[in-house]
């Protein structure tokens, strides 16, 4: 059963791989706009809980990334959790920028106005829903409560204390909290654009957020450990989902501070959520291939710690490139101030001035340097990750053009595959096949690779939401990086894996590129709104 699972998520991975020159099914696919999802899943008839706006203050990135001035370890307070969920998924601000998106005329207008948040999400679909499932240690009533990302609200689901089942589900993993954040996909925010491509997105998706919790959980001064091999059918039964269109991915563990766990309570069998979320859409489709390989990576994790470690990928030879150190300085910016000015790049990207072999390293080791596995799969703690950072170095002041793997112990370029053929610029266009960005504009392109067949055999079919969780809590970190300085950052999907990988020398590996992002320079004199929340 396990090998036929993995078969599944390979050939659902592979054609992702080749979608640029194999499209995926359905083909010709139309978007219904008129009839998307809304972006703020709402449960109309539930009670609403006010959380507070004025949480503590956030140290800045340069603090998280030397380790000085974090603040006190300790439990969670309510304007802690409160905190978490507006600066990662709550709506932070109004954004109207100049860019080169073909619906850019219509954002102008209020009902498709951009709405940002602190997390980078493919296309902006937004497609995890939070919930809270509070023991009786809570600072609330027991019970289960959704986080409204539009309004910064809970919405009570259920009174009582449930917290057993989802203890039931995570096992020992869970300690002695009996409060947890679920984090689930709703696939139809983010198939109804993206059809049978939707999986791989939106388990990255997920990465994006588990990093940013990671990093306020640290400026918080809070344990966060984050959960992904469970089995997820208990918690969608109590939450009242069908476990094919919606599905918990994750948990999270809550200990309250000057509250003692109640620790072990029994499971709630039948109690499931009553509530019902408004649908917008009048008609949701199902895609075979989401279907499909939801079913697969679903399947129980059966970590094999050796040979996770051995599926990280090795160093490469050559004589390494050094990068000058850390801009420090430039990291010096509040975590909050951070998430808040994050955004996507789009077709901003202009030169001169050049993205600086000091801007790119600074990117690079802040990326790098978090916790690599966001999931609950045996690992020691000095385990290597199962990513690796490439650049396609194409504008760098300081930096020859080409291609070149990051080495984060000697922070240092390793040399690739060299230049490609007919200059750097102009394989970026030619392989990347969308019309949001010029690459000519583009100082440097990252690809965040990793060896999915290895870690498959390590993990099972489970395998493929952990790389990708990894791999978007990684972009993540770059999107801070990136912010932290004022460097353009965009992550796409749009390239050509294939010739990608081809360029870096992968070929006939098991090592892939799986998303990659752009780094560069916005002019200053621009006519952008930002109004903030």
């Amino acid at each position: 059963m396990q090998q036929e699972a993995r078969t599944v998520v390979r050939e659902y991975a592979e054609a992702v791989f080749r979608r640029a020159r194999t499209p995926m099914e359905p083909l010709n696919y139309e978007v219904d706009w008129a009839d998307q999802p809304s972006r703020h899943l709402s449960y109309p008839d539930a009670p609403r809980l006010p959380l507070p706006l004025d949480g503590p203050p956030l140290p800045t990135l340069r603090d998280l990334f030397t380790g000085a001035g974090r603040p006190p370890a300790g439990g969670w307070t309510l304007p802690a959790l409160a905190t978490l969920l507006r600066l990662s998924y709550g709506v932070l601000d109004r954004r109207l920028t100049v860019n080169w998106n073909q619906d850019l005329a219509k954002r102008t207008h209020f009902e498709h106005a951009v709405w940002g948040r602190g997390t980078a999400s493919g296309g902006g679909m937004y497609p995890v829903e939070i919930f809270l499932v509070a023991g009786a240690s809570a600072p609330l009533l027991p019970g289960v409560y959704h986080y409204h990302t539009g309004q910064h609200v809970l919405e009570r689901l259920l009174l009582g204390d449930v917290a057993g089942t989802v203890r039931a589900a995570v096992g020992d993993a869970a300690g002695a909290a009996d409060s947890f954040l679920v984090a689930s996909i709703r696939f139809w925010k983010n198939s109804f654009k993206y059809n049978s491509f939707c999986y791989h997105v939106v388990t990255q998706d997920l990465g994006a957020l588990l990093g940013s919790w990671d990093l306020l959980a640290r400026g918080l001064g809070v344990p966060l450990p984050r959960l992904l091999g469970f089995d997820p059918a208990p918690v969608d039964r109590l939450l009242g989902f069908d476990g094919e269109r919606e599905s918990a991915f994750a948990v999270v563990p809550l200990s309250w501070a000057d509250a003692e766990p109640t620790g072990a309570t029994a499971p709630a069998p039948e109690t499931r959520v009553r509530h019902r979320a408004f649908e917008r859409s009048r008609r949701l489709r199902e895609f075979p291939a989401v279907t499909a390989v939801h079913r697969a990576a679903a399947a129980p994790a059966v970590p094999d710690p050796d040979a996770l470690v051995a599926a990280a990928p090795g160093d490469l030879p050559g004589e390494p490139v050094a990068l000058p150190a850390p801009l420090l300085d430039r990291l010096a910016r509040p975590l909050s101030t951070v998430l808040a000015t994050r955004s996507s790049s789009f077709g901003r990207f202009r030169r001169p001035p050049e993205l600086t072999a000091a801007e790119l390293g600074t990117t690079l080791a802040f990326a790098t340097a978090g916790r690599h596995h966001p999931a609950d799969v045996g690992l020691p703690a000095d385990a290597p990750p199962l990513t690796r950072l490439w650049v396609f170095a194409n504008h760098v002041d300081g930096l020859p053009t080409g291609t070149y793997a990051y080495c984060p112990r000697r922070h240092a370029l390793l040399p690739a595959a060299g230049e490609p053929a007919g200059g750097m610029s102009a394989f970026l266009q030619q392989q990347y096949f969308l019309t949001n960005y010029t690459m000519g504009q583009v100082g440097a392109v990252l690809a965040i690779s990793g060896r999915l067949d290895a870690v498959l055999d390590a993990v099972g079919p489970r395998g493929y939401r952990l790389l990708n969780a990894e791999i978007g809590a990684v972009a993540q970190r770059t999107y801070c990086a990136a912010a932290a300085q004022r460097v353009g950052c965009g992550a796409v999907l749009g390239f050509d894996n294939v010739a990608m990988d081809d360029a870096l020398g992968l070929t006939g590996g098991d090592e892939r590129t799986v998303l990659f992002v752009l780094l560069g320079h916005h002019p200053e004199d621009v006519a952008d709104v930002v109004y903030r929340l």
